[in-house]
């Protein structure tokens, strides 16, 4: 037989060990190390009873398609060369073949399996239902698996590290994101069910939502004359007293600046006698907005002009009275 024959695909051919590279495209990312050492004694002892499966990459190279395990078993037991089959695969059913391969000869976990989906699905360029039908899985089944993948790699680890199942995992995609670590590490530490699990997701899905500690909101008030006419009462409140409280209203800089005077005497108390007449503004009803003057007039019509002019200093007031003003800009 020529060599042109001897190497066409479907043919066994005998490689060189060596001559043969890793698939790119390999689902599996974790080895049972103990299994392969029991592989590879049972090798050494009865052959290689199924060929593994590769394709050419270039010459005198092949690149693996199928049979990890066994050509890492072939490896251990340091065979110089290995029985092969000669494929005819493009990159798409090179990946599609490894990911079957390790669908049907060993349990896979949930989160590689659902990544090499993910990957056939873009080599191939399909939908989710086409991939189903190709890959004989059903459809849902195909979308619970991708579902997995929306755990973070921190959460898919929890999982691989504690051996908790594809319906564990699930279990608490239910849950949002910021809860899942949480029930998980509980799950994980309880050894629970999937059963036992499914009633925590919904115990913490019944459970009342802790109120967020967030200030008080308090409402603002965006016209300005409401706050006018608070203080002009608060004044009114304080000359009905016998207080004689003056204010003043202006606008400058674009600012409206109210300017409240109390009389007080040396000792700090407030000095009290007959209030001016200017000084007391009629105060609006209550929930009524005294209209502001136009821009540029000044004085608000809720502070009478006259209350812009301090009272004439009272004759029975003591000499040393002081005035403090209180500015709000």
């Amino acid at each position: 037989m020529s060599r042109k024959e001897s190497q066409k695909p479907g043919r066994v051919m005998l490689l060189p060990i060596d001559s043969i590279e890793p698939s790119p495209y390999q689902a599996r990312t974790a080895f049972d190390e103990p299994e392969i050492a029991a592989l590879a004694v049972s090798i050494l002892q009865n052959g290689l009873l199924q060929p593994i499966s590769v394709r050419r990459v270039g010459l005198r190279k092949y690149q693996l398609v199928a049979g990890e395990r066994r050509l890492r078993a072939c490896r251990l037991a340091k065979l110089e060369k290995i029985p092969a089959i000669l494929s005819d695969f493009d990159d798409s059913e090179s990946a599609a073949l490894g990911l079957l391969e390790n669908l049907q000869r060993s349990q896979l976990d949930p989160f590689d399996t659902a990544r090499g989906i993910k990957e056939v699905i873009r080599l191939w360029g399909c939908t989710q239902a086409e991939a189903a039908r190709r890959l004989g899985l059903s459809q849902p089944a195909l979308a619970n698996k991708l579902r997995l993948l929306t755990l973070t790699p921190e959460q898919q680890d929890l999982c691989t590290a504690n051996h908790l199942s594809e319906r564990h995992a699930r279990a608490v995609l239910r849950l949002p994101e910021s809860r899942r670590t949480a029930a998980l590490e509980k799950i994980a530490r309880e050894n629970m069910s999937v059963r036992q699990a499914d009633k925590l997701v919904d115990t913490m899905l019944a459970a009342p939502k802790a109120p967020s500690p967030c200030r008080k909101t308090i409402p603002m008030v965006r016209d300005v004359r409401f706050f006018v006419n608070t203080l002009q009462h608060a004044v009114d409140l304080m000359t009905q007293k016998g207080i004689a409280a003056t204010t003043s209203c202006d606008k400058r800089d674009g600012c409206l600046e109210y300017i409240v005077r109390i009389p007080v005497g040396t000792d700090g108390r407030v000095a009290t006698g007959t209030p001016a007449p200017s000084a007391a503004a009629p105060s609006p009803g209550a929930g009524q907005a005294a209209p502001l003057s136009p821009a540029g007039a000044g004085v608000s019509p809720a502070v009478p002009a006259a209350a812009a002019v301090p009272p004439a200093p009272d004759a029975d007031a003591p000499a040393d009275r002081e005035s403090f003003a209180v500015q709000l800009l």
